[in-house]
């Protein structure tokens, strides 16, 4: 797979593969974007989005971020980004940038890792009497990854009228019997 605007943001992508060559971190191609690691752990990877490209900390929770310059982005509870718009705003920065990674490669080292809080997600009564008369499809449901069934609890439970909950838990039926979740494709 290939990095989302890649050819948009190819000098910032190098400006950031500069600095991060300077550390003792392993460069790998994971999810088709340069991700840096130690031991086999993620320590940052850099992405391309439309607006902007981004050094990813994937504990910046644990960062201390006395500049500001790191934004969460939706739900997530550990990782952060720095976004950068050009590769001069990342020249001009390279030296907070290096602090920055140098902080999270000591976490890393130290084994820090943020706590992160499981979300419980009520299971419907739809999909509670789906279980009881189907219990063929209660084991492949309960057969799946906990963030899969969170997936679907989240799906399920999200329909305001009991017919939709019922309609998209037969819907989803045949991805579940094959394990897979709620956002994955064939």
């Amino acid at each position: 797979m290939e990095m989302a605007y890649r050819e948009r943001w190819q000098t910032e992508i190098a400006e950031l593969q500069k600095i991060l060559s300077e550390f003792d971190l392993r460069e790998e191609c994971k999810w088709g974007k340069p991700c840096y690691t130690m031991d086999g752990k993620n320590v940052v990877i850099i992405q391309g989005f439309k607006e902007y490209c981004a050094l990813g900390f994937f504990q910046g929770a644990l960062l201390k971020d006395s500049k500001r310059l790191l934004v969460q982005l939706g739900q997530v509870q550990a990782a952060r980004v720095m976004k950068f718009t050009s590769a001069k705003e990342i020249a001009t920065k390279a030296t907070t940038i290096k602090a920055y990674v140098r902080e999270a490669v000591a976490a890393e080292k130290a084994g820090m890792k943020v706590e992160t809080k499981r979300r419980e997600f009520p299971v419907p009564e739809e999909l509670k009497e789906k279980f009881r008369n189907d219990p063929r499809f209660k084991r492949a449901f309960e057969a799946l990854t906990p963030g899969r069934q969170r997936g679907y609890l989240f799906h399920f439970a999200s329909a305001k009228q009991s017919g939709t909950r019922i309609a998209r838990i037969e819907k989803a039926m045949p991805a579940i019997f094959e394990g897979r979740g709620f956002l994955e494709r064939r």
